[in-house]
């Protein structure tokens, strides 16, 4: 063949990997000696109807990369892929057409899969997994079984089965027991204990399980029919949609992650994650020290808690400010104050909490009427409602300090609270100079008087403690994982209610399938979509749980299930996971700090207590990779014409700069024809343009439809080849970093491409490569790439080794190299980047079998040392001439030699030079 043709070649090779199996991975037989495994992941996308975009693949290329060279050097390497099925576009264009999401998402996902075979991913697909798989989600039910039957021991640090704590019930009951559990859980003797019902028993429990149903206030969009996270909730409205979103008391299951959370701490020093995921990891779990306190509601027998990290600022409390959901609201109001509070109340609830932390500016706030009285001196201080308290995190109650605290110093200068000025740091001592006028009656502080901060606090919470009004507590604010979701596409819980209890259906029974309904909205009622299966019960009698779980519950697991997806016994067995450890280099984006990659590690953790997995952490290593950005293209529309000025004529008009689709522009030139056929209204468009041509403007920003500038890779496969595109966005730039995608300079790198084929093809498609031995030179430029290359891809420097191949392609050329062994090599080395094209080069040099197991070769020092050094030589600092000396040469020699040489004559008139300076190994200077 004279020429590089991508489309055929390609399509040959992805056909000869799908019949031959070739990335096949086959876990090792029992005492059978097996190779040192790598497992490369990449998070599993969601297949959605857009499909993938240039910037999708970025991860997956260098995942890819590193596979292909792990298998070179010789590990059993897994490189799996699937596709986090369940959500809720499916669902929501199952509303608007009737299909069912099944057949959307099968659809969406038949066309992912095409793309991605398009880019020569060397995946094992027979380990494909998908979440909404009745095979695959049978675990995730089974798995959440087990999260139902089993507490926290804090005092082992593990998970346990219930029955256990049903014995610690039973010889002591559940006091003085430091063990995570709902709030106002009631106390009980292991007398009270054992004189209970079995039903009153089971009751109890479910206040200790790590799954488990509670009032929660969500995020509700009735227009969506389903329970939002914050994250999805923008100024009041859902993102998808922009729906209006209320905050709404409701039933939902949760998982105790916060009886993880040290653990999930200190797990991140075992880790090597990017150190801006740890950080906010860290930041969300937000562990803190400090002490309960107790504040009594005066003329009342009520009580409000509060948890504060300062209890030593306890005497600079001039009010207590209440979450708006807070369940005291209601019962402290007084009658005066009823109908503000509720009108306020409405307003605030309804806005979400991510709003309400972001709001810096807007104070708002209600005062209740009601006091409360300070535990220390007796003083009564008044109760606000305030927005910028949340419900999620300690008690919904804050000790409002605001002579220490910025929020509450806004609050109370914009309602005009007294302000008592506290001084910190090496005397916390309170003086009448350092009280507002309005702060009242002088208070007895004296025993906080000459303390640092550290001996005030701990001073404060002894205090309290021997008072009976506060103790010492660590709390995190991280809030349990809301885990239902008022939707259908969704994995069902295997629960259903029986006498209004919740109860796990026979695991015999696994898995509870997804019913079919006639309307994938909720009921009329607001109930769940499922509610609608109306002869749907368990044994024919029990109502099944009709919200399903979020579309996290199968990301928390998948890379498990990859070890041994057709097991039907267990979510994988032990000694495949004892073999598999870990993954030892997951590749995903960073938006997942929060959500997934802090979910799966909880899971990990869990499984880990349970003894199914044998490490408490799934990913070694982590790397974030960068977003490949879009070039948008702009029109200047003149105003009330349909006249379009070319961008350096844009200031002239007044005009009004109109997003264009990139397929219609080259190198920012506008291809007037193809924009007139854009749209009916352009058809009679006329154009003020640039000599003859015109221009556009641009911008660099994320990729989107809207924006007109999203650059599928199906075309960029079609025009240049797979090889090409893989080359191309490892070129761009550090695998980390942002940066914007530009088609009119991926030509280089298909230029590069047809030089390599160049050197085994010529014009005439004659087969160059032989049994030559290589020379001295090409060995070097080949080994020094073989060394850089294996460099490049341990430390994940993508971008670099493109530029490494194009040099030693370019010096073997020049050097008209033709050893066939040193080419062979080249390839194995270029293979895990153009693995297509190097395919086709290895078998035309006679090999029978694909490069992907070819033995990575080994650089050879020896052959990288240079022998000889070319010297740049100067005359009175001007560069004039270069000649090679062996590196063994003295000075004196190298001397004599330029001296001689015509050259430097020349530039010297013969005459003989003040000086001569030889740098060996680097510069000779002649001075005249």
């Amino acid at each position: 063949m004279s020429e590089y043709r991508p489309s055929e070649i390609e399509k040959k090779w992805q056909k000869y990997w799908f019949e031959n199996k070739t990335f096949k991975t086959v876990n090792p037989v029992a005492n059978e000696k097996s190779k040192p495994k790598y497992y490369v992941l990449d998070m599993f996308p969601y297949p959605s109807g857009a499909g993938l975009h240039v910037g999708h693949p970025l991860g997956y290329i260098a995942s890819d990369i590193v596979a292909r060279y792990k298998r070179s050097k010789g590990y059993n390497v897994l490189h799996p892929m699937g596709y986090d099925a369940f959500g809720l576009p499916a669902e929501q264009y199952a509303v608007q057409t009737g299909q069912h999401p099944a057949v959307t998402t099968e659809q969406n996902i038949r066309r992912y899969r095409t793309q991605l075979d398009n880019i020569g991913f060397s995946y094992d697909w027979d380990r494909e997994i998908r979440t909404c798989s009745p095979q695959y989600y049978k675990w995730t039910q089974w798995i959440f079984t087990k999260l139902f039957n089993c507490w926290y021991d804090s005092a082992q640090g593990k998970a346990q089965p219930i029955e256990m704590l049903y014995n610690i019930f039973a010889s002591r009951g559940n006091m003085n027991l430091n063990i995570p559990c709902n709030e106002h859980t009631s106390s009980f003797t292991a007398e009270q204990w054992n004189n209970y019902s079995e039903t009153q028993k089971y009751k109890i429990s479910l206040n200790y399980r790590l799954a488990y149903l509670s009032d929660t206030y969500v995020n509700w969009c009735s227009a969506l029919g389903t329970v939002l996270a914050n994250e999805e909730v923008k100024d009041g409205l859902s993102e998808r949609g922009g729906h209006p979103v209320i905050r709404k008391l409701m039933p939902q299951w949760q998982l105790r992650i916060t009886a993880y959370a040290d653990r999930l701490l200190q797990g991140l020093h075992e880790i090597d994650w990017p150190e801006a995921i740890k950080e906010q990891q860290r930041n969300w779990i937000g562990r803190s020290q400090g002490c309960m306190l107790t504040f009594n509601i005066k003329n009342s027998n009520l009580s409000i808690q509060v948890f504060t990290t300062r209890a030593d600022t306890i005497f600079g409390v001039t009010y207590l400010t209440l979450a708006p959901e807070h369940e005291l609201i209601t019962q402290i109001t007084t009658p005066e104050q009823a109908d503000k509070v509720q009108k306020y109340v409405q307003y605030a609830k309804n806005r979400s909490e991510r709003e309400r932390m972001a709001d810096v500016k807007t104070i708002s706030g209600e005062y209740t009427g009601a006091y409360a009285i300070n535990p220390f001196n007796g003083e009564p201080i008044p109760v606000w409602i305030g927005e910028y308290v949340l419900a999620g995190y300690g008690t919904g109650a804050v000790m409002a300090v605001p002579s220490s605290d910025v929020r509450d110093y806004a609050f109370a200068k914009y309602f005009n609270i007294p302000i008592i000025k506290v001084q910190e740091g090496e005397n916390t001592d309170i003086s009448k100079e350092n009280f507002d006028p309005k702060a009242g009656t002088m208070i007895n502080s004296e025993f906080l008087n000459g303390m640092n901060v550290k001996q005030a606090l701990d001073a404060a919470i002894k205090k309290a403690e021997e008072l009976g009004v506060g103790y010492a507590k660590i709390n995190y604010k991280m809030r349990d994982s809301i885990f239902s979701r008022q939707r259908y596409w969704g994995e069902p819980f295997p629960v259903y209610y029986k006498e209004g209890m919740p109860y796990l259906i026979d695991e015999k029974n696994l898995p509870v399938l997804l019913p079919e309904i006639d309307d994938y909205k909720p009921t009329e009622d607001g109930e769940p979509p499922l509610a609608r299966a109306a002869h749907w019960k368990y044994n024919g009698i029990y109502p099944f749980e009709t919200s399903t779980m979020p579309g996290w519950a199968g990301s928390s697991w998948y890379f498990l299930r990859y070890m041994e997806p057709d097991n039907d016994k267990e979510p994988v067995n032990k000694q495949i996971a004892q073999y598999w450890q870990d993954v030892d280099l997951y590749i995903g984006g960073s938006e997942h700090a929060t959500g997934h990659l802090l979910y799966s590690r909880f899971w990990q953790h869990f499984l880990y207590d349970l003894g199914i997995v044998p490490t408490k952490e799934y990913a070694r290593k982590l790397v974030n990779q960068g977003m490949i950005q879009g070039r948008s293209n702009y029109v200047y529309r003149v105003a009330g014409q349909n006249t379009f000025v070319s961008f350096n004529l844009r200031n002239q008009y007044d005009t009004t700069p109109i997003y264009v689709d990139v397929s219609m522009v080259e190198n920012d030139v506008l291809d007037i024809e193809k924009f007139k056929e854009w749209r009916a209204e352009y058809a009679d468009a006329q154009f003020i343009c640039e000599n003859d041509k015109y221009i556009c403007g641009y911008e660099v920003e994320k990729m989107s439809k809207s924006k007109y500038n999203v650059v599928n890779p199906d075309d960029i496969v079609a025009q240049y080849g797979a090889d090409t595109l893989r080359l191309y966005e490892m070129f761009l730039g550090p695998l980390e970093m942002s940066k914007p995608w530009s088609t009119a300079s991926i030509s280089g790198v298909y230029r590069f491409l047809k030089n390599v084929w160049k050197l085994f093809y010529d014009e005439n498609g004659n087969f160059l490569p032989n049994d030559e031995i290589p020379g001295e030179a090409s060995q070097r430029i080949l080994h020094k790439t073989i060394k850089k290359i294996e460099e490049d891809i341990d430390r994940l420097s993508l971008n670099t080794s493109v530029s490494t191949f194009m040099v030693c392609v370019n010096e073997l050329t020049d050097m008209q190299c033709r050893s066939k062994a040193l080419l062979q090599d080249f390839l194995i080395i270029l293979s895990p980047y153009a693995p297509h094209i190097c395919e086709e080069l290895w078998q035309a040099c006679g090999n029978n079998k694909s490069i992907a197991y070819a033995p990575f070769p080994e650089w050879d020092n020896s052959k990288i040392k240079e022998n000889s050094f070319e010297y740049p030589i100067s005359v009175n600092g001007k560069l004039r001439h270069k000649m090679t000396f062996a590196l063994d040469t003295l000075p004196h020699d190298i001397e004599k030699e330029i001296l001689a040489a015509n050259e430097i004559i020349k530039w010297t008139d013969g005459k003989p030079p003040k000086k001569v300076i030889v740098v060996p190994g680097k510069i000779v200077n002649v001075v005249v």
